[in-house]
């Protein structure tokens, strides 16, 4: 270790040891002290500038790479490294579905304390597609680009500012100009540019975050497997002759675009729930289908990200149920009912919990398009819901499903589940880390069966997990 001035800290020549949590990776300095590293990957040898020091690790960043990894590969991206979207682009696949899969059994030793664990652990389910794989996309219209060091070190003036993109990790009110995203499928990326190419041909502000001012905000693209394209543009304020311009350009270059929607949006963040949605052409939403059933996807909608992939996660869950078509499911955490549906024809019932009445709303109205009769829905409270009154009209359940958000499940849910004591629990998570904590929590009751991750995010850290648990 050496000191330079204003005491900034070098760890010279630190192996790095393994992936860690969030996407950074993990070496160990001569004195045996943990240090988390950003930019580099496991097999690298480098040189880290720490940046924070706790009293049992530290945290910085690779400065210098001595000796590379196996497993880098020479990313897709012009962007990586900036953009912060696919931090594992330098990673080859195979290395990251390693390194996912070991992170999830990980997590189920040392979180959930299952050292001995006596289940089927299925190799990680790869994605069919590595880029290319989301159906929806936000960028932001902003006048302070991002600038590169070597652009702040020419002390030039730079007065082409105006960008499409994203932001910038911890640094908000920049935005990086996006030549090309590796995310989403054409036309995404096209349309993006045009929509640049016209706002700067005719002088249209572009949004000024931190004085909270300018015409245009942002543009939302999404896409559905059966070539719908939806773009939502948000404006800060009316000005009808040329929101209509920029509109009608969209609309004339891109005839693909089958919903052309915008909103006017005053307000301090660019949340759209809260927001009137316009149409300005096309319809008001546009189409999913998984299987035989079909799901109408609007501006606020919720719907997987990865939609092929979606397909094989659902397929999972449903058989991990183990439907005969006469069992009671409750499917916690139902969202906009989407798996609760779709499993609904292998079982006898089933029962959607969600506290969020808009999802609700829209998975009742999904149900009744699909001609679905046997799901029923309800919005409240998981920890609140689920008591005894609440069984005793609907049942006890057989089988449980739940789908909790990142921070895992409410203690309180866990003895409830508990309480009602199903056959089997088949727990969806997009955390492995909280999930392992609420199964250590049920194992006196639950023995874990059987244990299947799926890459849902290529290109990053993010790894769902399912697991099937089997009443002692």
């Amino acid at each position: 270790m050496s000191r330079k001035a204003k005491q900034k800290i070098i760890l010279n020549n630190i192996e790095v040891l393994r992936a860690g949590a969030k996407g950074v990776s993990v070496g160990k300095t001569e004195e045996g002290k943990t240090v988390l590293i950003k930019g580099a990957i496991p097999g690298d040898v480098v040189d880290v500038h720490v940046l924070k020091k706790k009293s049992s690790y530290l945290e910085g960043q690779a400065i210098e790479i001595h000796a590379k990894s196996p497993y880098r590969v020479q990313p897709e991206c012009e962007h990586f490294g900036v953009c912060g979207g696919c931090k594992w682009q330098d990673m080859s696949y195979d290395a990251q579905l390693k390194f996912k899969h070991d992170e999830v059994v990980n997590n189920l030793v040392r979180i959930g304390g299952f050292k001995d664990l006596d289940a089927e652990i299925v190799p990680i389910l790869g994605s069919k597609e590595q880029y290319f794989y989301r159906n929806k996309l936000e960028f932001t219209f902003s006048n302070a680009r991002w600038l590169t060091l070597e652009e702040i070190q020419s002390g030039k003036e730079f007065d082409d500012r105006d960008v499409v993109g994203f932001h910038i990790p911890g640094a908000w009110s920049k935005v990086l100009d996006v030549t090309k995203c590796h995310l989403q499928r054409d036309p995404s990326n096209a349309i993006r540019v045009e929509a640049k190419r016209f706002a700067l041909e005719h002088n249209l502000d572009f949004f000024d975050l931190k004085n909270q001012e300018g015409l245009l905000r942002t543009l939302m693209i999404r896409t559905s497997q059966n070539g719908q394209v939806m773009v939502l543009v948000q404006f800060f304020r009316e000005e009808k002759e040329n929101r209509e311009a920029f509109l009608q350009n969209l609309k004339d270059k891109f005839p693909e675009i089958t919903s052309l929607l915008y909103a006017i949006n005053p307000k301090q963040n660019d949340s759209v729930y809260d927001l009137d949605i316009e149409v300005f052409a096309g319809e008001d939403h546009i189409m999913e289908k998984m299987e035989d059933l079909n799901f109408k996807i609007g501006p606020k909608s919720f719907y997987q990200t990865n939609p092929e992939q979606a397909y094989e996660l659902y397929k999972l869950t449903r058989d991990f149920a183990g439907l005969t078509g006469n069992e009671l499911v409750y499917d916690l955490y139902t969202g906009t009912g989407t798996i609760a549906q779709f499993v609904s024809k292998k079982a006898k019932k089933v029962v959607g919990v969600e506290s969020v009445q808009e999802a609700i709303d829209a998975a009742k109205a999904a149900a009744k398009f699909n001609g679905i009769d046997n799901c029923d829905f309800y919005c409240g409270d998981m920890k609140d819901v689920l008591n005894q009154d609440f069984i005793n009209e609907h049942g006890i359940p057989d089988v449980i499903i739940t789908d909790p958000p990142r921070d895992g499940m409410h203690k309180k849910v866990v003895e409830n589940i508990l309480f009602m004591n199903p056959k089997r629990v088949v727990y969806v998570s997009c955390n492995s880390a909280t999930q392992a904590r609420d199964l250590e929590l049920m194992k006196d009751q639950y023995k874990i069966v059987k244990v299947q991750p799926v890459d849902m995010f290529p290109q990053t850290h993010h790894v769902e997990n399912i697991v099937l648990l089997e009443r002692i």
